[in-house]
Formats: structure tokens, sequence, C-alpha cells
């Protein structure tokens, strides 16, 4: 193992995992306040079909999934006014992207299987620009949380009552939805799109269970996001087994841990937020 430690492509995969732990497990928080945990399977098809759109016009394909996520989640914003709406527009959105991507694959006459290759992950393969990407979210994901934890705090509690309080609900709808979208598709490279949620999902449940305010949540869910990532790829390299699977089954393990311990928070989203204090 000290050995696998040594290799250059080794290091890279665990510094994104660790930049991937500041980052995207706050993101999930977001979308467990927002309610659309749907989304995932959503940038999945989305990503797919920008991923085909790659293989066919000879572009990166990876970075032709982040701009199809991040254009398809600022598309979502109009229909962010209710959960129904945008569960309803994610399952078209699934349909039509897949069936697009087919339609792209076809044409080119691409092998599907190397487009599906893509989206099962392989964390060893991470390049440069994946750790940049990640390193990206690292910064604005928290950045953005510390900057509007008030704001975001009575959004995810309550979108009218947001309104009424002064926050601008569309345009940091607009923000949180681009910034969920491309983070999905950042995570590709690393556990895979089928298991993306052991990055952004688990740990914020984790943390819900835990704690007691909106910032407390962010916080356990970074803190359980790097020692799940970290602790999972090294138990992975030490098993000689996928590192993808394994942080799925260990971030797993510790949401349902956690979740045998007796339940002594009183949820409040806007604990955070006095709504006399907001900004605009």
């Amino acid at each position: 193992m000290i050995e696998l430690l040594e290799l250059a492509s080794v290091q890279r995969a665990a510094f994104a995992l660790l930049l991937g732990a500041i980052g995207l497990p706050i993101v999930g928080v977001v979308i467990i306040g927002l309610d659309i945990m749907p989304v995932r399977f959503a940038m999945m098809h989305i990503a797919l079909l920008g991923i085909a759109i790659g293989l066919f016009t000879g572009l990166d394909p990876l970075l032709c999934a982040v701009v199809a996520c991040g254009l398809s989640g600022a598309g979502l914003t109009p229909l962010a006014r209710s959960s129904t709406g945008l569960s309803g527009a994610m399952g078209l959105l699934m349909s039509l992207a897949i069936a697009a991507a087919l339609l792209v694959l076809s044409i080119s006459g691409v092998n599907a299987s190397s487009a599906f290759e893509l989206l099962w992950g392989s964390i060893l393969a991470t390049r440069t620009g994946d750790v940049v990407l990640l390193g990206a979210l690292a910064v604005v994901v928290p950045g953005l949380f510390l900057l509007r934890r008030r704001q975001l705090a009575l959004l995810l509690h309550d979108r009218e009552l947001a309104a009424c309080s002064g926050v601008r609900v569309e345009r940091l709808t607009l923000v949180l939805l681009v910034l969920v979208a491309i983070a999905i598709a950042g995570a590709i490279r690393l556990t895979g799109a089928l298991l993306v949620d052991a990055l952004t999902l688990l740990p914020a449940l984790a943390a819900r269970r835990l704690a007691q305010s909106l910032t407390a949540m962010a916080l356990w869910a970074v803190g359980i996001g790097v020692g799940v990532n970290l602790a999972g790829f090294a138990l992975a390299l030490l098993l000689d087994q996928p590192p993808g699977p394994v942080l799925v089954l260990l971030a797993g393990a510790v949401a349902l841990t956690v979740h045998l311990i007796p339940e002594r928070r009183t949820t409040t989203w806007q604990s955070a937020a006095s709504p006399g204090s907001l900004g605009h």
C-alpha cells in the first residue's frame, strides 16, 4: 500500500477526494434542503448526453457533461417555485436526455459502452482538470455558504418566507441549481454518476441527524465527507477493491450508524437566519 501511495495517480486521486469532501457534502445539504433528490438522476442522464456530444465532436466528454449539466440546472430555475414543478421537469429531462444521447451515439457511430464507461467513474483516472474543477467547487460552495448562510437558511426552510424577507429567491435558486448540477457532473470521474451519493447526499443525511442548525449540518457533512473519503480510499487500496463501491458502502454504513443515535435536535433551517438582518 505504501508503494501505491507513491504513485502520482494515487496521490492525485486522494487529493481530489479531499477537495471533493469540502464542497460536495454542502451540495448534499442543499439537495436535502430544496427537496430535489431526483436531481441526481436527472443530471446523470444529462451528463450522458454531454458525454455523447463530446465523443461526437471530439471535445472533452466530461467538460461537455459539466457544461450540459450547468445549463440544465439554470434551465430548471423557473420551475423551482415548487418541488412538484421540479420533479416533473426532471422526469422530462431524464427521458429527453437519454433519448438524445442514444441518438447522438447512433449518428456518430460511437460505441455506447465508451460513453457509459465514463459514468461508472474511475478515481485512479482522475486528471488535473478534474482536480481543478473540484478545487474550484471546494472554494465556491463553502464561500457561498459563508457569505449567504442566512439567506440560504431561509430559502431552504421556506421559499415564500425568504422572498418576503428580501432574499432574491430566483437568483439564489439559480446559483444553487447550477452549483448542484456542476458538482454532480464534477464527481462523475471519482465515483461515477451512479455512486455520486457517496460524495454528496450520504454525508449530508448523516449530518442532518447530528446537527441542530444549518451551519452545524454543513460542518458535520464536510467532516463526515473528509473522514469517509480518505478512510474509504485507503481501505479500497488495502483490499485491492474498486474505490467507488467501497466509498458508497462506508458512507452508507456511517449514515445508518448515525441514525441509530436517538434524535435530539429541533430541526430549524432558519436558526441562523434573522429576517431583519438579511441583506439583499
